[in-house]
């Protein structure tokens, strides 16, 4: 025997007042974050991965954070190589807010649910998370209808990405943890801001440009990030020759590079953490305590 066919779970107007009421939990119980949709720049077809994406936009949008008490993952883990902090969250937003908040103003979205790689920012705890999977069938087909995401994330470590999406505390990540090229120009200049781009013509031809984000007036040192040539291999700025910026051609006197990468690496804390955690007076911290 079938349906009854008085009933119908697939009424629109249930539906619709069903996802509404989600809507409305979500938003009295969730918190404001930024969606930052992922660009592919240089995919490594072999191995899936690119390490230069970038992040253009952000987008202010209400979902709940399913974790009440605290994240999830493995948390702090101290191992013979360092710490490292393998904390996730899963955060679920509604679809309806997410077509309008975010697929509607991102005219680079061409799928019809959140992506794998996107990243969401948290302003309650300053963190950025990456989307690792996307769960789409959950709570699974009541009244026939599916009204929001599930995406499960784990904490994102910066790795030189280009975050430009116009947040201050989200694009500050990037000024502050970005590999630096610092170039000692032989004038001042009261018209180069950050954001501008930087280009050097090298002996061979080689058109070199990074992103300016600092400029230091007060000793005449460009601050370079996101480094590239125009040939696709690795180059560097040279001294004695001329470098443009905003239209204004400077002397470079001198080159430096700063790995600000490694200020944000994880185990960085190991140095410090381990004085509480290891002895290191016994003859093998990381192994079985000594015999007394």
């Amino acid at each position: 025997m079938g349906m009854n066919p008085y009933f119908n779970q697939a009424v629109r107007s249930e539906q619709n007042l069903y996802e509404d009421i989600t809507i409305e939990a979500l938003e009295i119980y969730g918190q404001s974050v930024y969606y930052l949709p992922r660009t592919i720049v240089n995919e490594n077809t072999i191995f899936g991965d690119d390490i230069p994406s970038s992040f253009g936009s952000a987008y202010k949008v209400s979902m709940y954070i399913e974790n009440i008490e605290g994240f999830d993952g493995e948390g702090d883990l101290f191992t013979r190589f360092g710490v490292e902090i393998r904390d996730e969250a899963t955060f679920i937003v509604a679809r309806r807010r997410w077509d309008r908040m975010v697929k509607r103003f991102d005219a680079g979205i061409t799928v019809e649910r959140p992506k794998e790689g996107d990243l969401i920012y948290l302003p309650l705890s300053k963190k950025l998370f990456q989307i690792m999977h996307v769960e789409h069938e959950q709570p699974f087909y009541q009244l026939s209808n599916l009204p929001t995401y599930k995406m499960r994330c784990q904490l994102f470590e910066y790795n030189d990405e280009d975050l430009d999406t116009g947040i201050e505390d989200i694009d500050v990540i990037e000024r502050d943890y970005a590999y630096t090229y610092e170039l000692e120009l032989n004038q001042n200049s009261p018209y180069i801001k950050i954001g501008n781009t930087a280009t050097q013509t090298l002996g061979d031809g080689t058109i070199m440009t990074g992103e300016v984000s600092k400029w230091s007036d007060s000793d005449n040192i460009l601050h370079l990030i996101h480094i590239g040539a125009s040939d696709g291999n690795y180059h560097e700025f040279v001294t004695s020759q001329v470098v443009t910026v905003n239209d204004s051609d400077f002397t470079v006197l001198s080159v430096a590079e700063e790995n600000k990468i490694s200020a944000n690496e994880q185990n960085d804390d190991f140095s410090t953490v381990s004085d509480d955690f290891l002895d290191f007076t016994e003859n093998n911290p990381f192994g079985d305590p000594e015999n007394s």
